[in-house]
C-alpha cells in the first residue's frame, strides 16, 4: 500500500496569503495532495505541481440551503472533487433518516457524477454509518474527528478500508503515525490540518518511514581476495547526502549483495563525497527502494537507489549522476550461509565496506575478515526476485 499525505487549505485555514504560505510548505515538504475550496485550484497550480482536490458540489457549493455558485471550470481543473463541505457531510445540513436523499451521497451514486471523494466530519454513529455509505460509491473518503479517539477510526479501517482510499483527519505527525499503523492495515492517507513547517515535514517523514522496509544484512567470511586488470568502474552522485554509517548494497550476484560505504569519511587522499557510492563495476546490481535490482550501467540521472545504514534502515535517493571511468579492481569473494558470494570494487583506500570493528578499506581487506552482505535465496530475471534455478559465477 502507498501511503499519502493531503493538506488542508481551504477558507477554514484563514485568508488566501494564510492558505498559501501553508500549501507552500506542503508543496516544498512534499505532500501528495492539497485540498482546497474550488475557487483556489487555479492559484494552487501556479504554486507548485501536486495533485490538488477541489471541495464542492459539481461547481456549486450548499451554504444553509441556499446556494452560491462558483466557475465550475476551476472545480473542472481539479485532479479530484470532493463533496460534502457546508452540506450533510460537515452537519451545516442536518442528515436525513438513513440518509435518504443526501445531496452529498446522491452526487456520488450518479453514474455521470463528477464527484471523486466525500468529506465527513465524525460527529457521532450517525456520521460513521454516512462516511459507511459514501465510501461505497467515493474513491477518496476523507473522514475528521471532532472529538477524535483511535475507536472510529479502528471501526472505519475495518469497514470502508477495503471500498475507499480512506484519508484520516489529522493535526499532528504523532497522530499521522496512529493513523498510518491503525489495526496495522492503518489508514490510507491523512489530511493534514496545520500551519507549522516541522510538523508537515514530520509528517511526511511518518510517511516515508512506513514504506520504507529493513533489511536484515548478514556477516559473510571473505574467502578470497586478488588484484584484476581495469574495468569501467561506477560513481553513484546522488541528491542526498548520507549519513556517516550509510551506503548501498551491490554486488556481481544478486542473490548476495555487498555493504559498501558512502564516501563520508574523511580521508589523506581525497576530500569526502557524502552524496557518493563508488559501487563497482558496470555489470554489477544495486538495490532499488521496491526490492529490485538494476545493474549499475543502467542506473542515470532521475533514477531511484536504495541507501541502505550497517542496521538495515533504508530510504531512497535520486540518482544525480553515474559516473564511469575505467579503474584497476579487486575481486572480493565472501562465504554467508554457505553460499559463495562475489563482486568487483575499485582498489582504492577510500572506497570501504563495513566489518565489526567499524568501516575498512577494500585496500586493507584479508581472507577471514568479516563483512557485511545482503543476502537471500533467490535468483532474478530482470531485477525481479523468481523461483528458479539460476547459475551465477
Amino acid at each position: 500500500m502507498t501511503r499519502g499525505v493531503w493538506l488542508k487549505a481551504d477558507d477554514e485555514v484563514g485568508d488566501w496569503d494564510a492558505r498559501r504560505k501553508r500549501i507552500t510548505t506542503g508543496i516544498e515538504a512534499g505532500v501528495d495532495w492539497v485540498l482546497v475550496d474550488a475557487a483556489d485550484v487555479q492559484r494552487v497550480r501556479e504554486l507548485g505541481a501536486v495533485n490538488v482536490a477541489a471541495l464542492g458540489t459539481d461547481g456549486v457549493h450548499v451554504t444553509n440551503a441556499e446556494t452560491e455558485t462558483v466557475d465550475g471550470t476551476e472545480a473542472d481543473n481539479s485532479d479530484a472533487l470532493v463533496v460534502g463541505k457546508n452540506s450533510e457531510g460537515d452537519g451545516t445540513l442536518d442528515l436525513p433518516g438513513e440518509h435518504a436523499g443526501s445531496a452529498d451521497i446522491s452526487l456520488l451514486q450518479r453514474e455521470d457524477s463528477p464527484a471523486d471523494g466525500a468529506f465527513v466530519r465524525i460527529r457521532g454513529e450517525a456520521y460513521e454509518s454516512f462516511a459507511e455509505t459514501a465510501a461505497e460509491h467515493a474513491e477518496y473518503t476523507l473522514v475528521i474527528g471532532e472529538d477524535w479517539t483511535i475507536i472510529p477510526l479502528e471501526n472505519l479501517i475495518a469497514r470502508i478500508g477495503e471500498e475507499t482510499t480512506l484519508v484520516a483527519g489529522v493535526k499532528t505527525a504523532e497522530e499521522a503515525r496512529t493513523a498510518f499503523e491503525t489495526l496495522e492495515q492503518g489508514a490510507d492517507a491523512v489530511l493534514l490540518d496545520t500551519d507549522d513547517p516541522d510538523e508537515i515535514r514530520s509528517t511526511i517523514d511518518a510517511r516515508d518511514a512506513i514504506e520504507r522496509e529493513t533489511l536484515e544484512l548478514a556477516r559473510a567470511t571473505v574467502t578470497d581476495i586478488e588484484q584484476t586488470s581495469s574495468a569501467d568502474r561506477v560513481c553513484v552522485d546522488t541528491g542526498n547526502l548520507f549519513e556517516h554509517d550509510e551506503g548501498m548494497l551491490v554486488g556481481s550476484m544478486s542473490r548476495g549483495l555487498f555493504f559498501v560505504h558512502a564516501e563520508t569519511a574523511d580521508s589523506p587522499y581525497v576530500a569526502s563525497r557524502p552524496f557518493r557510492v563508488n559501487a563497482g563495476a558496470v555489470h554489477a546490481y544495486v538495490r532499488t527502494p521496491d526490492g529490485s535490482t538494476k545493474y549499475l550501467s543502467e542506473l542515470g540521472s532521475g533514477d531511484e537507489v536504495q541507501i541502505v545504514d550497517t542496521e538495515g534502515n533504508t530510504r531512497e535517493t535520486v540518482v544525480g549522476r553515474a559516473k564511469i571511468e575505467r579503474r584497476p579492481m579487486f575481486r572480493i569473494q565472501a562465504e554467508v550461509d554457505g553460499d559463495v558470494i562475489e563482486t568487483l570494487l575499485q582498489n582504492a583506500e577510500t572506497i570501504k565496506v563495513a566489518t565489526p570493528e567499524g568501516r575498512k578499506s577494500v585496500t586493507n581487506l584479508a581472507v577471514d575478515d568479516e563483512v557485511l552482505v545482503y543476502h537471500e535465496d533467490t535468483a532474478r530475471h530482470f531485477g525481479e526476485a523468481v523461483e528458479e534455478s539460476i547459475i551465477e559465477k
